[in-house]
């Protein structure tokens, strides 16, 4: 996986904050962690919150806080809150096709479709917990 991803980011975030979930953490250290922009991490862990796998608090004391514990965040469930895919779909107009580039276009986004749910099951299968565990 590319280091400066926004799945890895928050996969890295969210690892981190698995570490310690009493306190909050601030989007500055989270940062420092990742190599980063505090901007940057805002805006990932902002999708992340959406999706209620993090709480913010703003303020002196404020930060970011897991909203459910390690072992009920799946990768997946991260995954999905990112709304982006690892895997290209061909983005070609069905205007712009000869029959034979039409039906490939099929067969491929069929493949890649395969490719996209093995993805997501699979990342279902591992939980934050587990990733907290695997670094101790």
């Amino acid at each position: 996986m590319k280091r400066n991803s926004r799945l890895s980011l928050a996969l890295h975030a969210l690892s981190h904050m698995a570490f310690n979930t009493d306190q909050p953490h601030t989007s500055a250290d989270i940062a420092a962690h990742a190599g980063t922009n505090p901007v940057v991490v805002r805006r990932v862990l902002g999708k992340l919150r959406e999706a209620g796998l993090l709480t913010s608090e703003r303020g002196h004391s404020g930060g970011w806080r897991l909203a459910r514990a390690p072992r009920d965040i799946t990768l997946a469930d991260v995954y999905l809150a990112l709304e982006e895919s690892l895997v290209a779909s061909p983005s070609e107009t069905e205007q712009d096709m000869c029959s034979v580039e039409h039906a490939l276009a099929i067969r491929v986004s069929t493949i890649m479709n395969d490719v996209e749910a093995s993805l997501i099951e699979r990342l279902s299968r591992t939980t934050i917990a587990d990733v907290r565990h695997a670094a101790q």
